[in-house]
């Protein structure tokens, strides 16, 4: 107890909020509470364990800093009171120099004391106006401090009631040896017991009696609480272990995710330790007590269970006969017995299979593949605080297949991959069997396939619900959601922050429902899973994921830079090209995404026809083959039809920084140089390119070096679209001839020497 009041006169400095009912004798000088509350908020206590014989030097380490401390500030103080105090503290915390890790646990155990006399006093304030603010969201890899400082002071109160039941029985232990060596002299003196003292000694063991038996049902009750309070936060951190998985599936389609586990394994140890209390707690009441020893053994191994995690996870479309790797994480690492390694093995298992787990918990007996260098290790990091097994070089050799559903092919049939171990945890006596499954994999034996495998993985991402059966998915979504996740796989896959705008979401939902008509409403509309990857879109011959895939693509590998300025218009039907640029003069460009090849960029402009009209050319697009050869920037540079960007921004203006530099010339060790450029129709087959006569543009009211993404003159309207769009011939509104749309034009390169025989002459 002395230790316990010079701690918590010590924590009166080391605090800058002292709560009157914890330390009701606060009276030092309070620029040294500053002082000392800033040092304490620098240092870390909340990991300090008696179990952790390791953390002794660093607790040894605090605690003379503390001493020394105390004493300079005692050097300091002119005022001889304030320095007696300071120096007979310092003197006292040299008493804990044998201990220091016990030094840092009571250190850990009032502070944390503290913050919930702090909090219960924040809660019983007066409701003050509420004034309004940016919402602030707490992260939700951090977990809550309240609800495990609650816990941690409930136990408290377990173990004070405990300690002051046998100070209670010591002494009821010795007045009852007193009466009775009271009781024989009195007897045999003949007096009457009534007037002595024994009587009085007789009535004080009665009140110590009832206070004995008050105390342990007292006792009793407070353990019940403890263990509902265990019991409330253990089911917290189980729901946050399976938000954490929930939060990494959806991460495969782009969405936020921390992959931050050290908070919750903090969480997970703090909650072993307050569960292994509470059990030593009930040993120690002497009588068994059936149901809090059952509903504590089964948190525990509820918390031994779901403390496996899947850290880093394998591919979701695996080739066989290729090699990956995984990371399983073990969140109670710390507290695995020494002795015996824990081997970790992986198995694959199907979707039925994977439903049976869930609903049995029984590892499956047959083996469905061939899993190679499928067992490792866990072993512990100390510099992360980790404990991981590393699966490096596991391949799948080979697969065994079910039944397939009517028209289901080997791209849509899912598995996991899944780990056990058998672990002993210390303090526990028997072995624990843990396991968890990895998110569904498909199993591709060619590359040919790995495009609607990942797509098999994209729905199943975007769609699954938490919590569902074993890999369960809806035949249809919203268009609505489809757009979400369209939007979202595109910018993470391309890494851009510039997103698909209504435009472009208008057209795609154009192009899945097969709906040309610019004006449709497609919100409310469902796609199902045919549409997306099993249909042929309309006249072509691959899906609409298929397609849309390779736009990613190549945006990601050649376009990045150009979509993310926001220099491509993207996704844009010819109805609506022929709305946006009816009334552009002749030159006028726009970036377009090709929809009737997969990963192709086209150049559609304003020409001039023969007769004096006006046209709308579609260039022949550019492949990921053609933008290897010479990037978009260049060839644009190279087509003289084409001057200015929808609606009026210079080319020379805008693509300028895209352009290679030809003014320093690169090393030819002896050969002519030569370079290749791009060529439109006619001009591939003549030496000089004709320029055609082109009408000037309105001079531009923007600032040439900032071009804003995507300047359209009205908002978007599918109706309003619709009642400009004219024919489907594509004829203008004007007084020109009416234009056209001619198919795409074919685009070569060509130079002085005939191109075919340049590429030959390379090749070889």
């Amino acid at each position: 107890m002395a230790q316990w009041t010079q701690m918590t006169q010590l924590i009166q400095y080391l605090s800058d909020q002292t709560v009157n009912e914890l330390y009701p004798s606060a009276t030092f000088p309070i620029e040294v509470r500053h002082f000392l509350s800033e040092w304490i908020e620098e240092q870390r206590w909340e990991d300090f364990e008696l179990e952790k014989v390791e953390q002794e030097g660093q607790a040894k380490a605090l605690l003379d800093q503390i001493i020394n401390i105390l004493q300079t500030l005692a050097q300091q103080k002119a005022n001889v009171v304030d320095k007696m105090k300071l120096m007979q503290i310092s003197r006292n915390m040299n008493m804990f120099q044998q201990q220091p890790l016990q030094f840092g646990v009571m250190v850990r155990d009032i502070l944390r004391k503290e913050r919930v006399l702090l909090n219960k006093a924040s809660s019983q304030t007066p409701n003050l106006p509420q004034y309004s603010q940016f919402p602030s969201r707490e992260p939700v890899s951090v977990p809550n401090m309240r609800d495990v400082d609650h816990l941690v002071l409930k136990v408290l109160e377990v173990q004070d009631c405990r300690q002051k039941i046998h100070q209670l029985q010591e002494e009821l232990n010795w007045e009852r040896q007193n009466f009775e060596s009271l009781q024989g002299p009195v007897q045999q003196n003949g007096r009457d017991p009534q007037n002595t003292e024994l009587q009085k000694l007789q009535n004080h063991i009665q009140q110590v009696e009832y206070n004995v038996k008050a105390m342990i049902k007292n006792r009793f009750q407070l353990l019940q609480e403890a263990v509902d309070c265990l019991d409330q936060c253990q089911s917290r951190l189980i729901n946050r272990l399976k938000s954490w998985r929930w939060e990494q599936h959806r991460a495969t389609i782009g969405q936020p995710f921390d992959d931050n586990l050290s908070p919750l394994q903090t969480w997970c140890e703090q909650l072993l330790g307050v569960n292994g209390k509470l059990r030593q707690e009930v040993m120690l009441i002497g009588e068994p007590i059936p149901e809090l020893q059952e509903r504590l053994a089964r948190l525990l191994q509820a918390l031994i269970e779901s403390s496996l995690m899947v850290d880093k996870q394998p591919p979701q479309v695996i080739k066989t006969q290729s090699k990956f790797s995984t990371t399983v994480r073990y969140l109670l690492g710390e507290k695995i017995a020494p002795g015996k390694p824990v081997v970790l093995k992986a198995q694959i298992i199907t979707e039925a299979q994977a439903r049976s787990l869930g609903q049995l918990g029984v590892l499956p007996s047959e083996n469905v593949g061939e899993l190679i260098n499928n067992t490792a290790i866990l072993e512990h990091n100390t510099a992360s605080k980790s404990t991981c097994a590393t699966f490096r070089n596991m391949s799948i050799k080979k697969i065994k297949r079910a039944d397939r559903r009517g028209s289901e092919s080997v791209t849509e049939e899912k598995f996991a991959l899944l780990f056990s171990a058998e672990i002993t945890i210390t303090g526990c006596d028997t072995p624990y069997r843990i396991q968890m499954i990895s998110l569904p994999v498909v199993i591709i034996v060619h590359g040919s396939q790995d495009n609607n495998a990942l797509a098999t993985i994209i729905w199943d991402c975007a769609f699954s619900e938490p919590d569902r059966i074993p890999f369960v998915v809806p035949e249809r979504v919203p268009w609505s959601t489809m757009c979400v996740t369209l939007n979202s796989k595109f910018t993470s896959e391309v890494q851009t922050q510039h997103h698909l705008d209504q435009y472009n979401q208008h057209f795609l939902a154009q192009k899945i429902f097969d709906k040309p008509d610019i004006s449709g409403d497609f919100s409310n509309m469902m796609v199902s899973w045919a549409q997306f990857n099993k249909e042929v879109l309309p006249g072509r011959s691959f899906t609409f994921w298929q397609w849309f895939e390779g736009v990613m693509e190549l945006t990601k590998k050649h376009l990045k830079t150009y979509w993310s300025d926001g220099l491509i218009f993207g996704f844009i039907g010819k109805q609506h090209l022929h709305l946006i640029l009816k009334d552009r003069p002749n030159g006028t460009f726009l970036l377009r995404f090709s929809d009737s090849e997969i990963g192709g960029i086209t150049i559609a402009y304003v020409s001039a026809t023969e007769n004096g009209g006006q046209k709308i050319q579609n260039i022949q697009p550019f492949t990921k083959r053609d933008l290897e050869i010479r990037c978009l920037g260049d060839r644009i540079r190279d087509i003289d039809h084409i001057t200015y960007l929808y609606p009026d921004y210079p080319k020379q203006d805008v693509f300028r920084q895209y352009y290679t530099d030809v003014s320093q010339p690169s090393p030819n060790r002896g050969y002519i140089s030569v370079t290749l450029q791009t060529r439109v129709g006619v001009e591939a087959g003549s030496a000089s390119p004709t320029v055609p006569s082109m009408t000037p543009p309105r001079e531009s009211p923007h600032n040439p070096i900032g071009f804003p993404m995507h300047q359209f003159q009205q908002p978007f309207s599918p109706t309003s679209l619709a009642e400009g769009a004219g024919s489907p011939t594509g004829e203008f509104a004007t007084a020109n001839p009416g234009a056209v749309f001619p198919e795409e034009m074919g685009q070569s390169q060509s130079m002085d020497m005939d191109l075919d025989v340049i590429l030959n002459t390379l090749a070889n």
